[in-house]
């Protein structure tokens, strides 16, 4: 038989070995002592000594990916950030509950492997990694063909982390009377793109607006903003962060209430925080509602904060020109209303 029978059905095994090579380097740049494993073992092995330390440690786990925001790099050959799309995304989402990433395993899918376009996706979550302290511990590069069309690629990951159990956030403690703040997004970060694209189709990506200040392809570009650092400040300042909501897909309406417990709802202000103008050009050139628009976009809140009135005074120094009172909880059922 061939021996070049797999690549004519569609694997091509050399590449694959070409990329595991040209990304060594970049994802040993993620390690530190914790990581024992060796280039190119079955699976990755993470010392657990920083769990010996801790009281009573729980992990805390999350997957996701990038949706079609691909899509839109792939239009414009723009690998370089998506990586940090993908990582902040995961670990504002541990981080909501307390986490702290430890390690991270990434999965790309092509139906045919670029391999510089493979190698710039995995230096990017490498890059994100470092930025965040997390080891990118290990991952797949999957070639599939028939199950991907020529040109198109997947991209998700799995990140794990670690909060000491009586850290742990679940939003219990919150009560009609806290107040809501939020850290802006950068944009859309990772949701709502099938929508957005759909919408912004006809016009052109790579002319700089005035509305926008930039152009459409690099407002629908800009990385996923990753949370850690504000929080980590003010939990060092002593901010009682009773609760915390990563804005993704389903928008306030739909992510919120995750963290309200029954006989509370929250109402948002609008227009006491700014909201990226991409979504004021999608909702005008789409003639989307209200309603919709903060279902399926996060409308400049990428990160909401309940924190008891007493507190607000002292977040709002920690992170001068950053933080916005937006709303507040109210007793009700899980509700959310956004006051426009």
């Amino acid at each position: 038989m061939s021996t070049d029978a797999y690549a004519r059905a569609g694997v091509h095994r050399d590449v694959a070995r070409e990329i595991r090579w040209r990304i060594a380097e970049a994802v040993r740049s993620t390690w530190g002592a914790e990581v024992i494993a060796e280039w190119g073992a079955f699976a990755g092995l993470y010392r657990a000594d920083l769990l010996w330390r801790m009281e009573k440690p729980v992990l805390v786990a999350t997957t996701d990916g990038v949706g079609t925001k691909l899509k839109v790099a792939a239009r414009f050959n723009r690998w370089e950030t998506i990586g940090y799309d993908l990582v902040h995304h995961c670990v504002n989402d541990i981080l909501v509950h307390g986490g702290r990433p430890l390690f991270f395993l990434d999965y790309i899918a092509a139906g045919r492997l670029d391999p510089d376009v493979i190698v710039r996706i995995v230096e990017s979550v490498a890059a994100a990694c470092r930025e965040v302290g997390c080891a990118l511990l290990g991952g797949e590069t999957a070639e599939l063909p028939g199950v991907y069309a020529p040109g198109e690629l997947d991209l998700a990951g799995t990140l794990i982390g670690v909060v000491e159990h009586v850290r742990i956030r679940d939003g219990s403690r919150i009560r009609p009377g806290d107040h809501l703040l939020a850290l802006p997004s950068s944009g859309l970060h990772t949701n709502g793109y099938s929508l957005a694209r759909m919408v912004l189709a006809g016009l052109d990506w790579e002319k700089s607006l005035p509305e926008l200040g930039t152009s459409i392809g690099e407002a629908l570009l800009a990385p996923h903003r990753c949370y850690l650092e504000p929080i980590q400040r003010l939990e060092s300042a002593g901010v009682d962060l009773k609760g915390l909501c990563h804005v993704t897909g389903g928008g306030v309406y739909e992510n919120l209430p995750r963290v309200l417990l029954r006989g509370t709802a929250a109402v948002l202000r609008r227009g006491t925080w700014p909201e990226p103008p991409i979504f004021g050009l999608i909702q005008r050139i789409g003639r989307i509602s209200d309603q919709e628009m903060f279902r399926v976009f996060n409308m400049g809140l990428g990160m909401l904060l309940v924190v008891p009135p007493q507190d607000v005074e002292l977040a709002l120094a920690t992170l001068p020109g950053e933080l916005r009172v937006v709303g507040e909880i109210m007793a009700g059922e899980q509700e959310v209303r956004v006051e426009m």
